[in-house]
């Protein structure tokens, strides 16, 4: 089982941790990550590209000529799509990018990805992580002590409103409960700070 050192605000070790090996220590399947990756970016994606067909377009209420006789060929509306104006065929319309993964790929991705950082040893524990007032600057400081003030995602068990307030406004930085929890944020991020009971409750859903 995968060991890592559990740490309280101040950057200084209070213990250690074994990790569940079928959520931290198991061999990253990249394949799988990079499915889950798009599955995310797919869903976040708006889908409100719209063109007009012909039926939108302004104008081309009536025939531009008579069928027959002008020598011309047939046309019933300047508003045709083979007409400079006319409308598009075939061009893109609003629809939803989004579609889902089966359950097991999914928990396996997330397990591949929290493996991951631990094995690049990018995954820190905290003891406890709780302010009694939102204060960035103490929020910066705490990140300093963990040597995490580049990229970092916060994960706690529950919302904190104090923490969330305090990591806000600071660049890089992220904070999400379990539930929120995805494998696009953990790739995302240099350093995935997590807290013990968040750890647990982690191994509690992924490891079933």
């Amino acid at each position: 089982m995968p060991k890592v050192n559990v740490l309280d605000m101040n950057g200084s070790q209070v213990g250690e941790l074994e990790l569940s090996e079928s959520v931290f220590g198991i061999e990253p399947n990249e394949a799988v990550l990079h499915d889950a990756v798009v599955m995310q970016q797919a869903s976040q994606r708006r889908g409100t590209h719209a063109v007009k067909n012909r039926s939108a377009v302004r104008g081309g209420g009536r025939k531009p000529w008579k069928q027959k006789g002008t020598g011309r060929a047939r046309h019933g509306s300047i508003r045709s799509p083979i007409w400079v104006g006319g409308g598009v065929v075939f061009g893109p319309t609003p629809r939803s990018y989004a579609y889902k993964l089966p359950k097991k790929v999914r928990r396996l991705a997330i397990r591949s990805a929290l493996s991951s950082k631990v094995k690049a040893d990018s995954l820190v524990v905290l003891d406890q992580l709780s302010l009694e007032a939102p204060k960035t600057k103490e929020m910066v400081q705490v990140l300093n002590n963990l040597n995490a003030d580049r990229k970092a995602l916060v994960v706690s068990n529950s919302f904190d409103e104090n923490v969330a307030l305090s990591a806000r406004n600071i660049p890089g930085v992220k904070v999400i409960d379990t539930d929120g929890l995805n494998v696009l944020d953990v790739l995302n991020y240099d350093k995935v700070i997590i807290t013990r009971d968040a750890v647990s409750r982690v191994e509690e859903v992924l490891g079933r």
